[in-house]
């Protein structure tokens, strides 16, 4: 069976779906603080890179799970900026012309790794377990827990 990584198309399907989602939330209200301290230059490539892996993809060389939630912990709840930044990405996915089921399992996926992998930790970041694995998503969701 094809892998969602495949299906999006691949590499530069990763990399057009994170620009659009990118340039979303960037022009957000509410997500775009997430960004106002600054991002990484490469944040697009890398965001294209963790969720190739997370999909089917090639391994992402950034770090691990524990790398990338430790980035988003340590800030509070942020509900509203949760829920817009879904939004956000549902917008990007129809930019990127991606429609029914594939669609649909992306949108499974980020709205699980925005309220539960990502949310995990929000009091503080020390919390953030070592040796957390990429979880992996198919198109019968989530295949294994991020926490090795």
């Amino acid at each position: 069976m094809q892998t969602l990584y495949d299906a999006a198309g691949g590499m530069d399907g990763m990399v057009r779906l994170a620009h659009a989602w990118h340039e979303r939330v960037l022009a957000d209200e509410v997500v775009s603080h997430a960004f106002s301290h600054g991002f990484h230059p490469d944040h697009t490539q890398r965001l294209a890179a963790y969720w190739a892996e997370a999909l089917g993809g090639p391994a992402w060389a950034g770090g691990d799970e524990t790398t990338v939630v430790w980035m988003h912990s340590g800030n509070g709840e942020h509900l509203e900026m949760d829920r817009r930044a879904i939004v956000c990405f549902d917008e990007a996915l129809d930019d990127v012309g991606l429609t029914g089921e594939l669609k649909s399992v992306l949108h499974d996926y980020f709205a699980w790794a925005t309220n539960v992998s990502m949310a995990k930790y929000h009091g503080a970041k020390d919390e953030v377990p070592k040796g957390m694995s990429i979880p992996r998503w198919s198109w019968d969701g989530l295949q294994e827990a991020a926490e090795s």
